[in-house]
Protein backbone atom coordinates (compact mmCIF):
# COMPACT_ATOMS: atom_id res chain seq x y z
CA UNK A 1 0.00 0.00 0.00
CA UNK A 2 1.43 3.39 -0.64
CA UNK A 3 2.48 5.12 2.33
CA UNK A 4 0.64 8.38 2.15
CA UNK A 5 -2.71 5.87 1.48
CA UNK A 6 -1.45 3.97 4.54
CA UNK A 7 -1.27 6.75 7.19
CA UNK A 8 -4.82 7.94 6.11
CA UNK A 9 -5.59 4.53 6.96
CA UNK A 10 -4.02 4.58 10.28
CA UNK A 11 -5.32 8.10 11.42
CA UNK A 12 -8.86 6.56 10.58
CA UNK A 13 -7.89 3.83 12.52
CA UNK A 14 -6.49 5.35 15.30
CA UNK A 15 -9.79 7.62 15.96
CA UNK A 16 -11.89 4.57 15.82
CA UNK A 17 -9.43 3.14 18.55
CA UNK A 18 -10.08 6.51 20.58
CA UNK A 19 -13.81 6.31 20.48
CA UNK A 20 -13.94 2.96 21.46
CA UNK A 21 -11.32 3.37 24.04
CA UNK A 22 -9.05 0.37 22.47
CA UNK A 23 -5.30 0.28 23.03
CA UNK A 24 -2.54 0.92 20.23
CA UNK A 25 0.32 -1.32 22.17
CA UNK A 26 3.81 -0.69 21.33
CA UNK A 27 6.80 -2.65 21.12
CA UNK A 28 10.01 -1.05 21.26
CA UNK A 29 13.35 -2.56 22.67
CA UNK A 30 13.45 -2.81 26.47
CA UNK A 31 16.31 -0.25 28.49
CA UNK A 32 16.56 -3.12 30.91
CA UNK A 33 16.41 -7.15 31.44
CA UNK A 34 12.84 -8.02 32.15
CA UNK A 35 11.55 -8.64 35.40
CA UNK A 36 10.43 -11.43 36.60
CA UNK A 37 6.91 -10.03 38.03
CA UNK A 38 5.24 -8.07 35.38
CA UNK A 39 1.88 -7.44 36.09
CA UNK A 40 -0.90 -7.90 33.49
CA UNK A 41 -2.79 -4.77 32.21
CA UNK A 42 -6.15 -4.61 30.34
CA UNK A 43 -6.02 -3.24 26.67
CA UNK A 44 -9.03 -1.30 26.80
CA UNK A 45 -7.12 1.99 27.76
CA UNK A 46 -6.11 4.19 24.96
CA UNK A 47 -2.60 6.37 25.42
CA UNK A 48 -1.68 6.56 28.70
CA UNK A 49 -0.01 9.99 30.31
CA UNK A 50 2.55 8.25 33.06
CA UNK A 51 5.64 9.47 35.21
CA UNK A 52 8.42 7.17 35.07
CA UNK A 53 11.28 7.36 37.13
CA UNK A 54 15.16 7.73 35.95
CA UNK A 55 18.19 7.04 38.53
CA UNK A 56 20.80 9.03 36.56
CA UNK A 57 20.91 11.91 33.58
CA UNK A 58 21.94 8.71 30.72
CA UNK A 59 18.65 6.85 31.82
CA UNK A 60 16.32 10.08 31.36
CA UNK A 61 18.44 10.59 28.00
CA UNK A 62 17.03 7.38 26.70
CA UNK A 63 13.89 7.09 28.07
CA UNK A 64 13.42 10.50 26.10
CA UNK A 65 14.83 9.64 22.81
CA UNK A 66 12.70 6.26 22.72
CA UNK A 67 9.10 7.13 24.05
CA UNK A 68 7.17 10.57 23.79
CA UNK A 69 8.25 13.17 26.33
CA UNK A 70 6.26 16.38 27.78
CA UNK A 71 8.66 19.08 29.25
CA UNK A 72 7.65 17.81 32.26
CA UNK A 73 10.52 16.53 34.49
CA UNK A 74 10.88 16.62 38.37
CA UNK A 75 15.13 16.09 38.82
CA UNK A 76 15.24 16.13 42.14
CA UNK A 77 12.14 12.77 42.14
CA UNK A 78 13.66 11.40 39.55
CA UNK A 79 10.73 11.00 37.36
CA UNK A 80 9.86 11.94 33.37
CA UNK A 81 6.10 12.28 31.94
CA UNK A 82 5.83 10.49 29.19
CA UNK A 83 2.73 9.77 26.55
CA UNK A 84 2.64 5.77 26.49
CA UNK A 85 0.60 3.30 24.46
CA UNK A 86 -0.38 0.14 26.87
CA UNK A 87 2.24 -2.16 25.73
CA UNK A 88 5.03 0.35 25.86
CA UNK A 89 4.48 0.84 30.27
CA UNK A 90 4.42 -3.03 30.22
CA UNK A 91 7.53 -2.81 28.47
CA UNK A 92 8.55 -0.35 30.78
CA UNK A 93 7.71 -2.35 34.00
CA UNK A 94 8.86 -5.46 32.71
CA UNK A 95 12.60 -3.46 32.58
CA UNK A 96 12.05 -2.74 36.20
CA UNK A 97 10.80 1.02 35.66
CA UNK A 98 8.51 2.73 37.98
CA UNK A 99 5.89 3.66 36.23
CA UNK A 100 2.65 5.72 37.58
CA UNK A 101 -0.26 6.06 35.29
CA UNK A 102 -1.84 10.04 35.81
CA UNK A 103 -5.53 9.08 35.49
CA UNK A 104 -6.99 12.35 35.00
CA UNK A 105 -4.65 13.70 32.48
CA UNK A 106 -5.09 10.45 30.59
CA UNK A 107 -8.80 10.52 30.80
CA UNK A 108 -8.23 13.72 28.81
CA UNK A 109 -5.98 12.82 26.97
CA UNK A 110 -8.67 10.27 24.94
CA UNK A 111 -11.67 12.22 25.36
CA UNK A 112 -13.86 11.90 22.40
CA UNK A 113 -13.64 15.18 20.72
CA UNK A 114 -17.34 16.51 19.98
CA UNK A 115 -18.54 20.27 19.70
CA UNK A 116 -20.01 22.06 22.80
CA UNK A 117 -23.62 22.93 22.37
CA UNK A 118 -24.08 26.16 20.60
CA UNK A 119 -20.13 26.04 19.52
CA UNK A 120 -19.66 26.60 15.25
CA UNK A 121 -16.09 27.56 15.42
CA UNK A 122 -12.61 26.18 16.80
CA UNK A 123 -11.49 22.50 17.69
CA UNK A 124 -14.70 20.70 19.12
CA UNK A 125 -14.54 20.86 22.60
CA UNK A 126 -12.36 23.98 22.67
CA UNK A 127 -14.18 26.48 21.50
CA UNK A 128 -11.20 29.03 22.54
CA UNK A 129 -8.50 27.73 20.01
CA UNK A 130 -8.74 28.35 16.08
CA UNK A 131 -8.38 25.78 13.32
CA UNK A 132 -5.76 26.42 11.21
CA UNK A 133 -8.42 27.60 8.55
CA UNK A 134 -9.95 29.75 11.59
CA UNK A 135 -5.97 31.52 12.11
CA UNK A 136 -5.28 32.14 8.87
CA UNK A 137 -8.47 34.09 8.21
CA UNK A 138 -8.00 35.90 11.19
CA UNK A 139 -4.34 36.96 10.65
CA UNK A 140 -5.02 37.44 7.02
CA UNK A 141 -8.40 39.99 8.02
CA UNK A 142 -5.39 41.69 10.05
CA UNK A 143 -3.71 42.69 6.91
CA UNK A 144 -6.86 43.68 5.12
CA UNK A 145 -7.71 46.03 7.62
CA UNK A 146 -4.74 47.69 8.36
CA UNK A 147 -2.39 47.46 4.87
CA UNK A 148 -0.65 50.30 6.74
CA UNK A 149 0.87 48.06 9.49
CA UNK A 150 0.12 44.68 8.53
CA UNK A 151 1.35 42.59 5.58
CA UNK A 152 -0.09 38.51 5.32
CA UNK A 153 2.90 36.60 3.19
CA UNK A 154 3.33 33.02 2.10
CA UNK A 155 7.00 31.62 2.88
CA UNK A 156 6.88 28.07 1.93
CA UNK A 157 4.98 24.76 1.81
CA UNK A 158 4.18 22.33 4.26
CA UNK A 159 5.11 18.59 3.58
CA UNK A 160 1.41 17.77 2.14
CA UNK A 161 1.31 20.45 -0.41
CA UNK A 162 4.73 19.40 -1.86
CA UNK A 163 3.54 15.80 -2.02
CA UNK A 164 0.48 14.96 -4.35
CA UNK A 165 -1.54 11.86 -3.78
CA UNK A 166 -2.87 12.81 -0.31
CA UNK A 167 -4.27 16.23 1.95
CA UNK A 168 -4.06 19.29 0.09
CA UNK A 169 -1.55 20.72 2.42
CA UNK A 170 -1.10 24.42 3.37
CA UNK A 171 0.98 27.08 3.22
CA UNK A 172 3.13 28.41 5.85
CA UNK A 173 2.26 31.86 6.16
CA UNK A 174 3.76 34.81 8.28
CA UNK A 175 2.13 38.11 9.83
CA UNK A 176 4.35 41.00 9.54
CA UNK A 177 3.31 44.24 11.81
CA UNK A 178 5.09 47.44 11.60
CA UNK A 179 4.47 50.90 10.80
CA UNK A 180 5.41 50.96 6.82
CA UNK A 181 5.49 54.78 6.60
CA UNK A 182 8.05 54.60 8.48
CA UNK A 183 11.28 53.54 7.10
CA UNK A 184 14.16 50.77 8.22
CA UNK A 185 16.33 49.20 9.37
CA UNK A 186 14.33 48.02 12.50
CA UNK A 187 15.20 45.79 15.21
CA UNK A 188 13.25 42.35 14.72
CA UNK A 189 10.86 40.27 16.96
CA UNK A 190 10.01 36.98 15.10
CA UNK A 191 7.47 34.73 16.84
CA UNK A 192 6.55 31.03 16.32
CA UNK A 193 4.17 28.91 16.98
CA UNK A 194 2.58 25.15 16.01
CA UNK A 195 5.87 23.34 15.59
CA UNK A 196 4.49 19.95 17.34
CA UNK A 197 1.33 19.61 16.14
CA UNK A 198 -0.98 18.70 19.84
CA UNK A 199 0.11 21.85 21.28
CA UNK A 200 -3.51 23.93 21.30
CA UNK A 201 -2.51 26.94 23.29
CA UNK A 202 0.51 27.65 21.14
CA UNK A 203 -1.06 29.13 17.50
CA UNK A 204 -3.63 30.65 19.83
CA UNK A 205 -1.80 32.72 21.56
CA UNK A 206 0.59 34.01 18.83
CA UNK A 207 -2.79 34.65 17.43
CA UNK A 208 -3.72 37.28 20.19
CA UNK A 209 -0.61 38.46 20.41
CA UNK A 210 -0.69 39.95 16.64
CA UNK A 211 -4.64 40.68 17.87
CA UNK A 212 -3.51 42.49 20.28
CA UNK A 213 -0.54 44.31 18.54
CA UNK A 214 -2.97 45.47 16.09
CA UNK A 215 -5.64 46.21 18.24
CA UNK A 216 -4.24 48.26 20.24
CA UNK A 217 -1.98 50.55 17.60
CA UNK A 218 -2.38 54.23 17.67
CA UNK A 219 -4.18 53.69 21.25
CA UNK A 220 -1.54 51.81 23.48
CA UNK A 221 1.11 54.42 23.45
CA UNK A 222 3.89 51.21 23.61
CA UNK A 223 2.41 49.17 21.17
CA UNK A 224 2.48 52.28 19.00
CA UNK A 225 6.27 53.51 19.64
CA UNK A 226 6.84 49.94 19.25
CA UNK A 227 5.43 49.32 15.74
CA UNK A 228 6.69 52.47 14.53
CA UNK A 229 10.47 51.60 15.58
CA UNK A 230 10.48 47.58 15.48
CA UNK A 231 8.88 45.30 13.42
CA UNK A 232 6.60 41.53 15.00
CA UNK A 233 7.26 38.81 12.50
CA UNK A 234 4.55 35.74 13.57
CA UNK A 235 4.79 32.15 12.41
CA UNK A 236 1.49 31.14 14.05
CA UNK A 237 1.16 26.80 12.27
CA UNK A 238 4.85 26.21 11.67
CA UNK A 239 3.30 22.58 10.90
CA UNK A 240 -0.48 23.03 9.94
CA UNK A 241 -0.64 19.17 8.07
CA UNK A 242 0.20 18.00 12.03
CA UNK A 243 -1.82 20.74 13.40
CA UNK A 244 -4.89 19.76 11.44
CA UNK A 245 -4.27 16.12 12.50
CA UNK A 246 -4.13 17.15 16.02
CA UNK A 247 -7.68 18.69 15.87
CA UNK A 248 -9.02 15.83 15.52
CA UNK A 249 -8.31 14.60 19.37
CA UNK A 250 -4.91 12.67 18.65
CA UNK A 251 -1.66 13.44 20.22
CA UNK A 252 -0.10 13.99 16.90
CA UNK A 253 3.64 15.29 17.46
CA UNK A 254 5.25 15.45 14.23
CA UNK A 255 4.86 16.48 10.28
CA UNK A 256 2.96 14.19 8.14
CA UNK A 257 5.98 13.22 6.29
CA UNK A 258 6.01 9.19 6.67
CA UNK A 259 9.41 6.97 5.91
CA UNK A 260 8.85 3.90 3.57
CA UNK A 261 9.23 1.60 7.25
CA UNK A 262 6.67 -0.34 8.59
CA UNK A 263 6.57 0.66 12.40
CA UNK A 264 5.49 -2.40 15.02
CA UNK A 265 1.62 -2.81 14.22
CA UNK A 266 -0.92 -0.95 16.12
CA UNK A 267 1.79 0.76 18.01
CA UNK A 268 1.40 4.79 18.37
CA UNK A 269 4.24 5.61 15.68
CA UNK A 270 2.39 2.78 13.06
CA UNK A 271 -0.22 5.54 12.45
CA UNK A 272 1.89 8.42 13.55
CA UNK A 273 4.71 8.81 11.37
CA UNK A 274 6.72 12.05 10.16
CA UNK A 275 9.51 13.87 11.50
CA UNK A 276 9.95 15.74 14.52
CA UNK A 277 10.79 19.21 13.33
CA UNK A 278 11.73 20.40 16.55
CA UNK A 279 15.04 17.69 15.86
CA UNK A 280 15.28 18.65 12.11
CA UNK A 281 17.23 21.92 12.32
CA UNK A 282 20.74 22.53 10.47
CA UNK A 283 22.61 23.47 13.76
CA UNK A 284 24.02 20.39 15.65
CA UNK A 285 21.32 18.17 13.69
CA UNK A 286 21.36 14.49 14.87
CA UNK A 287 23.30 14.59 18.11
CA UNK A 288 21.50 13.66 21.61
CA UNK A 289 18.00 13.50 22.25
CA UNK A 290 16.81 12.50 18.89
CA UNK A 291 16.70 9.18 16.84
CA UNK A 292 17.56 8.24 13.36
CA UNK A 293 14.43 5.70 14.39
CA UNK A 294 11.36 6.71 12.13
CA UNK A 295 8.66 4.83 14.44
CA UNK A 296 10.34 7.24 17.38
CA UNK A 297 8.84 10.42 18.48
CA UNK A 298 12.13 12.38 18.65
CA UNK A 299 12.36 11.29 14.97
CA UNK A 300 15.46 13.99 13.06
CA UNK A 301 14.31 13.04 9.44
CA UNK A 302 16.69 11.59 6.95
CA UNK A 303 19.26 14.73 6.69
CA UNK A 304 19.04 17.74 8.63
CA UNK A 305 16.84 19.78 7.47
CA UNK A 306 15.04 17.54 4.89
CA UNK A 307 11.68 18.70 5.70
CA UNK A 308 10.15 21.61 3.86
CA UNK A 309 8.62 23.46 7.09
CA UNK A 310 12.08 23.57 8.02
CA UNK A 311 14.04 25.02 5.00
CA UNK A 312 11.25 27.54 4.75
CA UNK A 313 11.12 28.62 8.68
CA UNK A 314 15.36 28.83 8.72
CA UNK A 315 15.51 30.30 4.86
CA UNK A 316 12.80 32.99 6.51
CA UNK A 317 14.20 33.45 9.79
CA UNK A 318 17.95 33.58 8.20
CA UNK A 319 17.03 36.30 5.96
CA UNK A 320 15.61 38.26 8.90
CA UNK A 321 18.65 38.41 10.95
CA UNK A 322 22.52 39.58 10.66
CA UNK A 323 24.55 36.62 11.32
CA UNK A 324 26.24 37.87 14.27
CA UNK A 325 27.66 35.18 16.28
CA UNK A 326 31.23 33.03 15.04
CA UNK A 327 31.52 29.56 13.63
CA UNK A 328 32.30 27.76 16.87
CA UNK A 329 30.19 27.11 19.70
CA UNK A 330 32.29 29.03 22.30
CA UNK A 331 31.76 32.23 20.32
CA UNK A 332 29.76 35.25 21.49
CA UNK A 333 27.49 37.22 19.93
CA UNK A 334 28.49 40.88 20.37
CA UNK A 335 26.76 43.21 23.30
CA UNK A 336 25.14 44.98 20.81
CA UNK A 337 23.62 41.76 18.79
CA UNK A 338 19.90 42.73 17.76
CA UNK A 339 16.78 40.57 17.41
CA UNK A 340 14.53 38.38 19.66
CA UNK A 341 13.73 35.03 18.60
CA UNK A 342 10.98 32.96 20.69
CA UNK A 343 9.35 29.57 19.38
CA UNK A 344 5.96 28.59 21.36
CA UNK A 345 5.49 25.23 22.84
CA UNK A 346 3.24 23.30 25.55
CA UNK A 347 3.66 22.85 28.03
CA UNK A 348 5.62 22.83 31.70
CA UNK A 349 5.11 26.46 32.91
CA UNK A 350 8.97 27.12 31.77
CA UNK A 351 11.36 29.65 29.86
CA UNK A 352 14.34 28.02 28.20
CA UNK A 353 17.26 29.32 26.41
CA UNK A 354 20.15 27.58 24.77
CA UNK A 355 22.08 25.46 24.69
CA UNK A 356 19.50 22.48 24.89
CA UNK A 357 22.23 20.56 22.95
CA UNK A 358 25.00 20.62 26.14
CA UNK A 359 24.69 21.09 29.39
CA UNK A 360 27.67 23.60 28.66
CA UNK A 361 26.87 26.89 29.11
CA UNK A 362 26.20 28.96 25.76
CA UNK A 363 28.80 31.88 25.34
CA UNK A 364 25.96 34.29 26.30
CA UNK A 365 24.93 32.26 28.77
CA UNK A 366 24.55 35.44 31.58
CA UNK A 367 22.57 37.27 29.13
CA UNK A 368 20.01 34.76 28.08
CA UNK A 369 19.19 34.31 31.36
CA UNK A 370 19.04 37.77 32.18
CA UNK A 371 16.37 38.09 29.63
CA UNK A 372 14.67 34.82 30.48
CA UNK A 373 14.47 36.38 34.13
CA UNK A 374 12.46 39.42 32.35
CA UNK A 375 9.84 37.36 30.66
CA UNK A 376 10.04 35.23 34.06
CA UNK A 377 8.84 37.94 35.98
CA UNK A 378 5.65 38.48 34.03
CA UNK A 379 4.76 34.63 33.46
CA UNK A 380 6.16 33.57 36.40
CA UNK A 381 7.77 30.27 34.57
CA UNK A 382 10.79 28.60 35.48
CA UNK A 383 13.83 30.00 33.98
CA UNK A 384 16.55 27.72 33.12
CA UNK A 385 18.64 26.86 30.34
CA UNK A 386 16.88 23.89 28.49
CA UNK A 387 19.89 21.35 28.10
CA UNK A 388 20.26 21.00 32.25
CA UNK A 389 16.87 21.78 32.89
CA UNK A 390 15.28 19.45 31.02
CA UNK A 391 16.78 17.33 29.09
CA UNK A 392 19.13 17.35 26.18
CA UNK A 393 18.10 17.74 22.67
CA UNK A 394 20.07 18.61 19.45
CA UNK A 395 18.23 20.40 15.97
CA UNK A 396 16.03 22.72 18.27
CA UNK A 397 14.60 25.42 15.89
CA UNK A 398 16.09 27.85 19.28
CA UNK A 399 19.34 26.44 19.63
CA UNK A 400 19.49 27.07 15.65
CA UNK A 401 18.46 30.37 15.72
CA UNK A 402 21.22 31.49 18.52
CA UNK A 403 23.84 28.91 17.28
CA UNK A 404 23.56 30.04 13.10
CA UNK A 405 22.43 33.47 14.05
CA UNK A 406 23.49 35.03 17.59
CA UNK A 407 19.62 35.56 17.88
CA UNK A 408 18.54 35.97 21.48
CA UNK A 409 16.31 32.73 21.23
CA UNK A 410 13.49 31.24 23.65
CA UNK A 411 11.56 28.51 23.94
CA UNK A 412 8.15 29.63 26.27
CA UNK A 413 6.38 26.09 27.76
CA UNK A 414 3.04 27.00 27.99
CA UNK A 415 0.56 25.87 31.14
CA UNK A 416 0.33 22.38 32.05
CA UNK A 417 -1.35 20.16 29.41
CA UNK A 418 -1.21 19.64 25.23
CA UNK A 419 -4.79 20.30 25.42
CA UNK A 420 -5.10 23.10 27.77
CA UNK A 421 -9.20 23.59 29.00
CA UNK A 422 -10.06 26.92 27.33
CA UNK A 423 -10.67 28.60 31.24
CA UNK A 424 -6.97 27.97 32.02
CA UNK A 425 -5.97 29.01 29.01
CA UNK A 426 -7.77 32.55 28.86
CA UNK A 427 -7.91 33.68 32.49
CA UNK A 428 -4.07 32.26 32.87
CA UNK A 429 -1.80 31.98 29.88
CA UNK A 430 -2.76 34.43 27.93
CA UNK A 431 -2.75 37.28 30.80
CA UNK A 432 0.69 35.99 32.27
CA UNK A 433 2.14 35.67 28.26
CA UNK A 434 0.81 38.97 26.56
CA UNK A 435 2.92 41.10 28.59
CA UNK A 436 5.90 38.80 28.34
CA UNK A 437 5.96 39.16 24.74
CA UNK A 438 5.56 42.55 24.92
CA UNK A 439 8.64 42.77 26.72
CA UNK A 440 10.30 40.41 23.87
CA UNK A 441 9.46 43.00 21.44
CA UNK A 442 10.92 46.32 23.66
CA UNK A 443 14.40 44.16 23.92
CA UNK A 444 14.38 43.54 20.30
CA UNK A 445 16.72 46.14 19.89
CA UNK A 446 19.79 44.87 22.52
CA UNK A 447 18.15 41.75 23.89
CA UNK A 448 22.19 41.14 25.33
CA UNK A 449 21.83 44.93 27.12
CA UNK A 450 18.41 46.21 27.85
CA UNK A 451 17.60 43.51 30.08
CA UNK A 452 19.88 44.50 32.87
CA UNK A 453 18.51 48.03 32.85
CA UNK A 454 15.69 49.14 34.92
CA UNK A 455 12.00 48.88 33.33
CA UNK A 456 10.27 52.51 33.37
CA UNK A 457 6.55 51.84 34.68
CA UNK A 458 3.60 53.89 34.94
CA UNK A 459 4.44 57.11 32.79
CA UNK A 460 1.87 59.43 33.40
CA UNK A 461 1.38 62.77 32.70
CA UNK A 462 -0.53 65.74 34.79
CA UNK A 463 -3.01 66.54 31.61
CA UNK A 464 -3.32 64.54 28.49
CA UNK A 465 -4.39 66.90 26.36
CA UNK A 466 -2.61 70.66 26.85
CA UNK A 467 -2.64 74.10 24.80
CA UNK A 468 1.32 74.32 23.31
CA UNK A 469 2.85 76.57 25.51
CA UNK A 470 1.39 75.40 28.60
CA UNK A 471 3.51 72.90 31.41
CA UNK A 472 2.97 69.54 31.55
CA UNK A 473 4.06 67.38 34.55
CA UNK A 474 5.53 63.68 33.42
CA UNK A 475 6.06 61.47 36.38
CA UNK A 476 6.99 57.71 36.07
CA UNK A 477 8.71 54.67 38.06
CA UNK A 478 12.14 53.43 37.48
CA UNK A 479 12.26 49.49 38.76
CA UNK A 480 15.07 47.62 38.14
CA UNK A 481 14.02 44.44 40.07
CA UNK A 482 11.80 42.80 37.95
CA UNK A 483 12.98 39.39 37.40
CA UNK A 484 11.76 36.03 38.44
CA UNK A 485 13.55 32.72 37.79
CA UNK A 486 11.63 30.46 40.14
CA UNK A 487 14.22 29.07 42.21
CA UNK A 488 17.10 29.17 39.31
CA UNK A 489 19.19 32.05 40.93
CA UNK A 490 18.47 35.68 41.26
CA UNK A 491 19.30 38.22 39.17
CA UNK A 492 21.87 41.31 40.44
CA UNK A 493 19.63 44.55 41.18
CA UNK A 494 21.43 48.11 41.06
CA UNK A 495 20.11 51.50 42.83
CA UNK A 496 18.85 53.65 39.64
CA UNK A 497 21.43 56.56 38.27
CA UNK A 498 19.37 58.41 35.69
CA UNK A 499 16.48 58.94 33.57
CA UNK A 500 15.52 60.56 30.26
CA UNK A 501 13.06 61.32 28.03
CA UNK A 502 12.35 61.91 24.53
CA UNK A 503 9.82 63.54 22.36
CA UNK A 504 8.18 61.36 19.63
CA UNK A 505 11.07 59.26 18.47
CA UNK A 506 13.66 56.83 20.90
CA UNK A 507 16.46 58.45 22.20
CA UNK A 508 18.94 55.83 19.93
CA UNK A 509 17.23 57.47 16.60
CA UNK A 510 19.90 59.91 15.06
CA UNK A 511 18.79 63.86 15.84
CA UNK A 512 16.75 63.03 18.47
CA UNK A 513 17.50 65.09 21.99
CA UNK A 514 17.05 63.80 25.08
CA UNK A 515 16.46 65.55 28.13
CA UNK A 516 16.40 64.42 32.13
CA UNK A 517 13.88 63.65 35.16
CA UNK A 518 14.77 63.91 38.70
CA UNK A 519 14.41 61.77 41.46
CA UNK A 520 11.06 62.56 43.30
CA UNK A 521 12.39 62.47 46.93
CA UNK A 522 15.02 64.20 45.36
CA UNK A 523 18.16 61.66 45.57
CA UNK A 524 18.71 58.65 43.03
CA UNK A 525 19.92 55.74 45.81
CA UNK A 526 17.41 53.08 45.59
CA UNK A 527 16.62 50.15 43.02
CA UNK A 528 12.85 51.75 42.62
CA UNK A 529 12.50 54.97 42.03
CA UNK A 530 9.61 57.85 41.35
CA UNK A 531 11.13 60.14 39.11
CA UNK A 532 9.70 63.14 37.41
CA UNK A 533 9.79 66.32 35.38
CA UNK A 534 8.17 69.49 34.43
CA UNK A 535 8.11 69.89 30.51
CA UNK A 536 7.36 73.00 28.35
CA UNK A 537 5.05 72.46 25.69
CA UNK A 538 6.43 75.90 23.46
CA UNK A 539 6.83 75.43 20.32
CA UNK A 540 4.84 72.11 19.94
CA UNK A 541 2.83 71.21 17.06
CA UNK A 542 -0.77 70.49 17.25
CA UNK A 543 -1.95 67.29 17.68
CA UNK A 544 -0.50 63.62 19.32
CA UNK A 545 3.14 63.63 20.65
CA UNK A 546 4.41 60.97 22.80
CA UNK A 547 6.88 60.70 25.83
CA UNK A 548 9.42 58.39 25.60
CA UNK A 549 11.40 57.51 29.43
CA UNK A 550 13.98 55.19 29.98
CA UNK A 551 15.84 54.38 32.87
CA UNK A 552 19.84 53.54 33.72
CA UNK A 553 21.43 51.84 37.13
CA UNK A 554 24.56 52.67 38.45
CA UNK A 555 26.21 49.99 36.43
CA UNK A 556 24.84 52.02 33.25
CA UNK A 557 22.93 49.70 32.13
CA UNK A 558 19.64 51.54 30.24
CA UNK A 559 16.52 49.78 30.18
CA UNK A 560 13.87 50.18 27.48
CA UNK A 561 11.59 52.66 27.24
CA UNK A 562 8.23 53.53 28.75
CA UNK A 563 5.79 55.35 27.20
CA UNK A 564 2.20 57.99 27.25
CA UNK A 565 0.56 60.05 24.68
CA UNK A 566 0.36 63.84 24.92
CA UNK A 567 -2.36 65.98 23.04
CA UNK A 568 -1.37 69.58 21.48
CA UNK A 569 -4.60 71.06 21.35
CA UNK A 570 -4.26 75.01 20.82
CA UNK A 571 -7.06 77.20 22.39
CA UNK A 572 -8.70 77.92 18.99
CA UNK A 573 -8.48 74.41 18.25
CA UNK A 574 -11.39 75.33 15.75
CA UNK A 575 -9.94 77.17 13.59
CA UNK A 576 -7.41 73.98 13.16
CA UNK A 577 -9.35 71.08 13.21
CA UNK A 578 -12.77 71.97 11.91
CA UNK A 579 -11.58 72.26 8.09
CA UNK A 580 -10.42 68.97 8.67
CA UNK A 581 -13.65 67.38 10.01
CA UNK A 582 -15.39 69.02 7.47
CA UNK A 583 -13.31 67.48 5.06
Amino acid sequence: MHTRALLAFGLFFTQLLALSGAGIPAAPAPLRAASASTPTFSREDGLLVARVYFSDPAELQNLVTQYDATEFVDHQAGFVELLLAPAERDTLLAAGYQVEIDTERTALLNQPRVNLPTQANGIPGYVCYRTVEETYAALARIAIDQPNLATWIDIGDSWDKLTPGGPPGYDLRVLILTNHALPGPKPVFFLMAGIHAREYTTAEQATRYAEYLAGNYGFDPDVTWLLDNFEVHILPQANPDGRKIAESGLAHRKNTHPEPVTCPPFSYSFYHQGVDLNRNSTFQWGGIGSTDDPCMQTYRGTSAASEPETQAIQAYVGALFPDQRGPALSDPAPDDATGVFITLHSYGGLVLYPWGATSIPAPNADDLQTLGRKFGFYNRYKVCQSGPCLYQTSGTTDDWAYGELGVAAYTFELGTYFFQDCATFEEEIVPANQPALLYALKAARRPYQSPAGPETLTVTVSSPIVSPGALVTLTAVADDGRYFSNGYGNEATQPISATRYSLDTPSWVTGTVTFPLLAADGTFDASVEGVTVVIDTTGWTPGRHLLLVESQDNAGNWGVPGAVFVYAIPADWERHFLPLIRK
